[in-house]
């Protein structure tokens, strides 16, 4: 079974390979009274990835370790600049399946090889405080890099890593580092053993081959800017100007949409681990993303092609839906719980919360298995393909190669007006569960149109950010009142189910008027917000 350890480090660049210790005095550091010498630990550790090196490209590491004392597996997940977790599975034979299942949205169908093999002798202190608390442990480690597949290439240096104690305070490794400068000490240019490993042993090309390329992409670079076409990922014929890279600054209305798209796409290629993993809020955070790409599909079908974009917003519904089978559960059952938990005991009669938890678990129709194989599922993995595809070569129609302000602000007006259109209507409405229903509506047309207004502030600025705080405001009024439809029906089954089994329904009642109280205070409250996000207007 894998285990979790936050790692926290740094990593220094050490003289040549067989040069002298490179560490200065570490025992003045602030807080450190000792500086302990655990001798010379012999590691061995093969690297594996694709033969594409996807896992290093998305800053992922997967090894298999022995010597030391942590031999095993370990996969290494990117939390933020010098923060990783570290996952640990046994040593085995073979990749586990565990490890294997948590880099499947990058890898998808292909095969994990040995990629490097790195043999360090790890020279090791631990810093201490008075009391002989761990506070870091400071290694120099002269390595010996061997590529195993993608040439045949090898490398040797010597780099120094402090790692925090577990958890330790951060802050202290700025006092470490502020003793290693001052010996003339730098920061190491890779981010990793691996990174460094395998850009110093793959393959040189000879100089002249090496400028051909450049000059032949710089070529065609060219005559792709020059002819306004690019990939598209269905039969459907579209004017379009070839997209910005990536890494460029978005300039024209196809850009920012393409780049706002491409960030819910790795969001959810992300996400995929911490899913797996369970992390807090992590399912939520995927399913927003899902929708935040569907919702931009369709409000921008100006820019991308919805004969392409339609049959993939299918599919992100489709993978929202199975996120949310039981979050959605969970959120209502919290709702009833903490209704029941505010109600006077006197207004407490039979077994509620008993009658609650059961009807709770009888509902809940998902479970983490189910999950699971939706994410290892072949519609899913495809669907990771086809945003990759779509991201790559999008689906570009003739305004995309338009300036930004004029195509993104018409968008975003139209699904304002939408959402205007669909609060007037409910407005007007008697209450009931026909005004129950165009609230609804006018939720997701809320959310949508944050969306939408997300994806162009970076192109329209100010007005588009305060639209996004308007809907933000709007949506959650909106969603309070769901919520009260949602928890009203609830509760009318439960005192349905408590009344043919026999017990008082008195309670349910009593909430059901608490919620029936919460939602016309909503509605009460409902013109006014209107009233004051029609006068700011949209974009």
């Amino acid at each position: 079974m894998a285990d979790t350890k936050r790692e926290i480090e740094r990593k220094y660049e050490g003289p040549p390979a067989g040069g002298d210790a490179p560490l200065p005095d570490l025992t003045d550091v602030p807080g450190v009274s000792g500086v302990i010498d655990k001798g010379v630990a012999e590691l061995d550790a093969t690297y594996y990835d694709t033969a594409d090196q996807r896992l290093a490209t998305a800053s992922l590491t997967l090894r298999r370790r022995t010597g030391g004392d942590d031999a095993g597996w370990h996969l290494k997940l990117p939390v933020s600049e010098g923060v990783r977790d570290e996952i640990r599975a046994p040593l085995s034979d073979t990749v586990p399946e565990d490890l294997t299942a948590l880099v499947r949205s990058r890898i998808r169908e292909a095969e994990l090889v040995p990629v490097v093999r790195l043999l360090s002798a790890r020279d090791i202190r631990h810093l201490v405080d008075a009391s002989g608390t761990l506070l870091a442990e400071v290694s120099v480690d002269r390595v010996r890099a061997e590529r195993l597949s993608g040439g045949a290439g090898s490398a040797e240096w010597t780099e120094i890593e402090v790692e925090l104690a577990d958890d330790g305070d951060p802050a202290f490794l700025d006092k470490v580092e502020k003793k290693l400068r001052k010996a003339g000490i730098k920061r190491s240019a890779s981010a990793s053993k691996l990174a460094k490993a395998l850009d110093d042993t793959a393959p040189r090309k000879p100089e002249k081959a090496e400028k051909a390329e450049k000059s032949g992409k710089a070529e065609k670079a060219g005559k792709a800017g020059t002819t306004g076409k690019v990939a598209d990922v269905s039969k459907a014929t579209t004017k379009a100007a070839k997209p910005e890279p990536p890494d460029s600054t978005p300039r024209t209305a196809g850009d920012h949409i393409l780049t706002y798209a491409r960030a819910q796409r790795d969001a959810i290629v992300e996400l995929d681990p911490a899913v797996r993993r369970d992390v807090p809020d992590s399912v939520h955070r995927m399913r927003v993303a899902t929708r935040r790409l569907r919702s931009t599909f369709r409000s921008y079908g100006k820019i991308l092609d919805r004969t392409v974009t339609d049959p993939i917003g299918v599919e992100l519904k489709w993978l929202a839906a199975e996120l949310g089978v039981d979050r959605d559960q969970e959120v209502l059952t919290e709702h009833l719980t903490t209704a029941l938990d505010d109600l006077p005991s006197d207004l407490v009669t039979g077994p509620v919360q008993a009658r609650l938890s059961t009807w709770s678990g009888a509902r809940r129709s998902g479970s983490r298995q189910h999950l699971i194989a939706v994410l290892d599922g072949k519609r899913y993995l495809d669907l990771l393909t086809t945003l990759d595809t779509l991201v790559a070569g999008p689906p570009l129609r003739e305004a995309a190669s338009k300036k930004p302000g004029k195509v993104i602000a018409k968008a975003v007006r139209k699904d304002f007006e939408k959402v205007a259109d669909l609060v007037g209507e409910a407005l007007e409405l008697p209450p009931g569960s026909e005004r129950d229903l165009a609230m609804h509506d006018a939720r997701k047309k809320a959310k949508r149109t944050r969306y939408a207004a997300e994806a162009a502030t970076p192109a329209l600025g100010d007005p588009a950010a305060d639209l996004v705080k308007s809907m933000k405001s709007l949506q959650t009024l909106l969603g309070d009142h769901q919520d009260s439809v949602m928890v009203r029906g609830a509760l009318r089954e439960l005192a349905t189910e408590a009344h043919a089994a026999g017990e008082n329904a008195f309670t349910y009642g009593v909430l059901y008027g608490r919620a029936e109280q919460r939602a016309a205070a909503v509605e009460a409250e409902l013109p006014g917000e209107w009233e004051a996000i029609e006068d700011k207007g949209a974009v």
